[in-house]
Formats: C-alpha cells, sequence, structure tokens
C-alpha cells in the first residue's frame, strides 16, 4: 500500500509536464511575401539601312521549250557576270520555270521561260547594280529590300532602353503609391517587332538609279516585376 502512494504522485507530475511542453504551434509564423509591381517596358533604335537585297529576272521567248531556256541562259549567264563585276554578293537562283504560251484557240504559240536571282550589295552601290544588271540583259527588276547588317547590336541596343523604360515606369508608380522601388525579381522578353523592310526610291536618272534608305526602327519589349519597400 505505501509503495502505490509513492508512485502515483511522479506519474500525475509526469502527465502535467507532458502538458505543458507540447510541439511549437508554427499557424502564426508565416512570412508575407514582398509587395512588388509588373510593369512593361519598351525601346526602340533607329538607323539608316547599309545592305540592299535584290532580284534580278530574265524572261525569255522560243519556238520551243529547249530553244526559250537556251536563248533565257544565254543572258543570264552575261546579267550574273554584270552583277559579280559590280560588287553584289550573296548571289543566288530563286527560281527558274518554262510554260507555253498559247495564242487564238488556245494554240501553242511558242514558249517562256524565266530565271531570276538575289544579289545583295552596300546599299550606296544599290543604284549601280540595278543598272548593271538591265543593261546586261535582266528585263524584271524587284527590291530594294534594306535592311541593316548587324541587326543583333541593333536588338541588343534596343533591350537595354527597354529595361531602363521599365525602371522609370516602375518609379513613378511606387512614388504615386508612397513606395520606394527595390530590386528586379524577373525579367522576361514579351515581344519583339521585326526590322521592316524598307522600300528605296528608283527613279530615272543619267547616272545611277537612286536609292534613298530612310530610316528603320528595331524595337524590344520586356516585362519587369520590381520589389516595392
Amino acid at each position: 500500500m505505501t509503495r502505490m502512494l509513492l508512485v502515483l504522485p511522479a506519474l500525475v507530475t509526469v502527465a502535467a509536464l507532458s502538458g505543458v511542453v507540447g510541439p511549437p504551434d508554427f499557424a502564426g509564423a508565416e512570412t508575407a511575401a514582398p509587395d512588388t509591381v509588373v510593369v512593361t517596358g519598351t525601346g526602340s533604335v533607329k538607323t539608316a539601312p547599309d545592305q540592299a537585297e535584290l532580284s534580278f529576272g530574265v524572261d525569255s521567248r522560243g519556238e520551243t521549250a529547249r530553244a526559250a531556256l537556251a536563248a533565257n541562259a544565254d543572258v543570264m549567264r552575261k546579267v550574273l557576270a554584270a552583277l559579280r563585276e559590280a560588287g553584289a554578293r550573296d548571289l543566288e537562283t530563286q527560281y527558274v520555270s518554262v510554260w507555253p504560251v498559247s495564242g487564238d484557240n488556245d494554240a501553242i504559240t511558242g514558249y517562256s521561260a524565266s530565271n531570276s536571282v538575289s544579289a545583295s550589295i552596300a546599299v550606296e552601290h544599290a543604284g549601280d547594280l540595278i543598272d548593271a544588271g538591265t543593261a546586261a540583259g535582266a528585263n524584271d527588276v524587284s527590291g530594294p529590300g534594306l535592311t541593316e547588317s548587324d541587326s543583333d547590336r541593333l536588338y541588343r541596343q534596343a533591350l537595354a532602353a527597354a529595361v531602363s523604360d521599365a525602371r522609370a515606369r516602375a518609379e513613378s508608380l511606387a512614388r504615386a503609391a508612397g513606395r520606394s522601388l527595390g530590386s528586379i525579381e524577373s525579367i522576361s522578353e514579351t515581344g519583339a517587332e521585326p526590322v521592316p523592310y524598307a522600300r528605296g526610291v528608283a527613279l530615272a536618272a543619267d547616272a545611277a538609279t537612286p536609292i534613298v534608305p530612310g530610316k528603320q526602327e528595331t524595337s524590344a519589349t520586356i516585362s519587369v516585376t520590381f520589389e516595392l519597400r
């Protein structure tokens, strides 16, 4: 009987302590996410294109398909030689075709053959290239498509301008809300405007055909998330 009285108080003490030292409660310990602001920034760079791309075609006629192609090939060889001599680069055949020509009652009266080649050159020499090609026999000329040779560098400049634009917008929003701007949480490209092909103006002239390159715009758009303090 005496031994039971001695053990019972010890058991009561352990039970009391176990109720006091329970696992900690973390329900109210969540860390709130910092406030952020998301803005869109745009940037652009304008420059005069320095490259011209042109297409030179030769259309020929003959009584047979073979005769039309032979006549066409003879002229095209002269055109290619003239283009190379004028400084053309990246010469590449675009297409070769031959088809029957019909007259009255759909009767075949002959054949027509076409051959077209593309070429590129510095924009300041585009007029000379047009003149050289037509003098050699090209009777179907199109272009020029005007481009910038270092388009990647221009796009990177546009991206940098877009980041500056995004920061300026975010700072204005932060000030209006009575806050200050923190670090960048995330940044991503949301779109880019491709460099357009500007068309030059070709006019008849005693000297080289004049080409006016004008200006082209390379632009970029980004989305940036800033922390607000």
